[in-house]
């Protein structure tokens, strides 16, 4: 299961990367997010950790696995039966602008059974965060 969500962003790649990488400020700007903990100091490297907390939900640990500062980031979280990986990309625009695309993918032998339960909460939650980052980015 694949799921996506991106929108165009008023702001360079530098300024959005700061916000996007603040994992314990994501509630701040996203209603897909309730509350976030890096688990260990330090910026955000390949095998960081972070515990988000997420409505209707379980929390869920996820853990970075491929960095490309200041242009993209991906992390998995692993549960019974199902691997989720988030990427989130910054993408270089004209004239001061990016695009953001976030995407989400399940795998796993109950990967289609918990995407036709969640999918329309994974679509909203992407939307959420995508819309968020835009409004938090825009206004600094």
């Amino acid at each position: 299961m694949r799921f996506e969500a991106g929108t165009e962003i008023a702001a360079d790649v530098e300024a959005v990367w700061a916000v996007q990488v603040d994992i314990d400020r994501w509630p701040e700007w996203t209603a897909s997010v309730r509350r976030a903990r890096r688990l260990e100091p330090g910026p955000l490297a390949v095998g960081s950790t972070a515990r988000l907390e997420q409505p209707r939900l379980p929390p869920a640990v996820w853990r970075v696995v491929e960095l490309e500062a200041p242009y993209r980031f991906a992390w998995v979280s692993e549960a019974p039966g199902v691997r989720s990986r988030a990427d989130h990309r910054i993408v270089p625009l004209d004239h001061g602008r990016v695009r953001v695309e976030l995407t989400l993918t399940q795998s796993g032998p109950l990967a289609a059974p918990v995407g036709w339960l969640y999918g329309g909460l994974t679509r909203r939650y992407l939307r959420l965060e995508a819309d968020g980052l835009r409004r938090r980015c825009e206004r600094a």
